[in-house]
């Protein structure tokens, strides 16, 4: 529709308030020369409503600045503001992609022709659907224009120039719930759901690892170039990931055996050259560990220098010649050179400690060296406390002095100082009775000290006990050992003697004798080890005849027969035996 607006200043004026540029119908800017940002109401930013898909609803008014709206002429009708001084219209929850809005309160003689004139210049209409119950509902091409015709809510309207109730009205905006708009709305989202999942697929294949190349088919060429790549120490991992697939396929049959082992072989040969390869490096690393342990004990060492040079200068010799500034900064670097030290000393003792866990079991259980160890560790420590103590002393007699040096100038001193100097006097004293604590402590760790050295050495001597007893026992034990070897050996010799020598050798000769009691005509060997087969599956012929021959007093062997038929019988002769003998 191309109707033409009677006052497009009012409308413009009234776009303006709203902080939108002014449009005519055709969708043209009224005014060509229009600046945002000088719009008449200061607190709302600017915004171009009419970009297409911005779908946004304009930011709310201040409560405490009134929106001024102006009369809207049209053609066929007028537009009044309402009152400013009135709160807004209330409105309902926007649905999503909510295109449709609910207008009420329309004039009775109102028709589509004034309603799309009215709401027209808020955007392009779609469709009108009108009541007869003085409403409509108006569905607009963009979202953005629904926020456009809220904003004549509150409007009274007025047909031409006439005063009759069914030519007026108070023109009632809302939201309105269409199934259309949820339909596109829903569209709209599966579109962009589907083109996320498009992009974070991209995404993921783009960051996926490439996949591994295909291994080739086995063939008699191939096999041959993997045996010659297996043979190669640059190209070993790629030919023995292509043997595994060959044999995980199942490659391997009978004609292909031979081929497979070579390359199995070839593979093993690998081994030593990986074992050397291991030993190398774990040699590297003990050199490593070696020069860090000695470069580690020679800052020790330096360290331990320092520490003396401090210990030394703390002295009274020295001490008494330097000023409270010198001696504090001297006792400050002391304590950060021991701190620094004994964190070094600590490092080092860990790695010790870690090579005496990997010494061999020998080495372990020799508890002496130990002890000596911890002695002369708890040796060392008893000398260093002495030192220490040595050095409080001196830095006590220092502090004494200096409380005489204090008491004899506090005499001559003026009264003014004398606050002043019981101040001193306190600090001094409290000095003193730290300095005294800490020598009272460091005797007490003497004496634990001394009590743990003798505990250490009463452990060695009950060790050292302990070894003799043992000694003493073990030779007694292989004395008694020789004895009782002297006494089995007559019974062996004369146990030797005798043609049975086992238990076992006693049954078997019952069983035989009672076999061939039954059978007085004899029975021939492998008929007598069949049947003793049958009792113990074990037996063999050889044993049994050996057997039978060494007691000749019992069995007898007996030729029956003639030429072919020639047979060998042993048959029981124990009762003959028994009188002869």
């Amino acid at each position: 529709m191309g109707l033409p607006m009677s006052d497009p200043t009012a409308w413009a004026t009234a776009m303006n308030n709203l902080g939108m540029a002014p449009m005519g119908m055709t969708g043209q800017p009224l005014l060509p020369d229009f600046d945002p940002a000088l719009g008449m109401m200061t607190g709302i930013p600017p915004i171009n409503p009419m970009m297409p898909g911005l779908g946004i609803v304009p930011p709310p008014i201040p409560p405490d600045m009134p929106a001024v709206k102006e009369i809207i002429h049209c053609k066929s009708c007028t537009l009044f503001p309402p009152n400013p001084h009135l709160p807004p219209p209330a409105t309902r929850e926007r649905p999503p992609g909510c295109k449709t809005v609910f207008v009420g309160g329309l004039p009775e003689n109102g028709t589509e022709q004034i309603i799309m004139e009215v709401f027209e210049q808020c955007g392009e209409v779609i469709a009108i659907r009108k009541s007869k119950k003085n409403f409509c509902h108006i569905r607009f091409a963009e979202e953005f224009m629904v926020d456009k015709a809220l904003y004549l809510s509150g409007y009274r309207i007025r047909l031409g120039s006439s005063t009759d109730k069914k030519d007026t009205g108070r023109l009632h905006v809302d939201f309105a719930q269409a199934r259309d708009d949820l339909y596109e709305w829903e569209c709209k989202q599966r579109m962009l759901a589907r083109e996320e999942r498009h992009r974070r697929r991209l995404e993921e294949e783009r960051f996926r690892p490439p996949s591994p190349p295909p291994v080739v088919h086995y063939s008699d060429h191939e096999c041959s170039i993997v045996a010659e790549k297996l043979k190669d120490d640059t190209k070993f991992l790629e030919a023995i990931q292509t043997l595994l697939t060959w044999i995980e396929r199942g490659e391997v049959n009978r004609r292909t055996a031979n081929n497979f082992y070579s390359m199995i072989q070839s593979a093993n040969s690998h081994v030593r050259r990986l074992v050397n390869e291991k030993a190398a490096h774990e040699k590297e690393m003990e050199e490593a560990k070696e020069k860090f342990k000695l470069a580690l004990s020679g800052i020790l060492v330096q360290f331990e220098q320092i520490v003396a040079v401090y210990h030394s200068a703390s002295k009274q010799k020295a001490w008494d010649h330097f000023t409270k500034a010198q001696r504090k900064n001297i006792s400050v670097w002391c304590k950060q050179a021991e701190e620094i030290r004994n964190i070094h000393n600590d490092e080092l003792m860990g790695i010790r400690r870690e090579e005496e866990m990997e010494m061999s079991d020998e080495e372990i259980e020799d508890p002496s060296e130990m002890k000596e160890t911890e002695e002369s560790a708890l040796v060392s420590q008893v000398e260093a406390l002495k030192e220490e103590n040595d050095s409080l002393r001196w830095q006590l007699d220092a502090y004494r002095n200096e409380v005489e040096l204090l008491k004899q100038e506090q005499g001559k001193a003026s009264r003014d100082e004398d606050t002043t100097k019981e101040q001193q006097m306190k600090l001094l004293q409290q000095a003193l009775q730290g300095m005294q604590k800490h020598l009272l402590k460091v005797q007490d760790e003497y004496k634990k000290r001394e009590a743990e050295l003798e505990k250490v050495r009463e452990d060695k001597l009950k060790i050292e006990t302990l070894l003799e007893n043992l000694k003493e026992q073990e030779s007694s034990t292989s004395r008694v050992c020789a004895c009782s070897q002297e006494k089995e050996c007559p019974v062996e010799k004369t146990s030797n003697n005798s043609p049975v020598k086992s238990e076992r050798e006693v049954l078997l000769v019952g069983i035989i004798s009672t076999f061939l009691h039954v059978h007085p005509f004899g029975a021939s060997i492998e008929y007598i080890c069949s049947y003793l087969q049958r009792l113990d599956s074990k037996i063999c012929t050889t044993e049994v005849e050996v057997l039978m021959t060494r007691l000749q007093n019992t069995f007898r062997q007996e030729l029956s027969g003639v030429g072919a038929s020639l047979e060998k019988r042993w048959k029981f002769c124990g009762f003959d035996g028994l009188k002869m003998t």
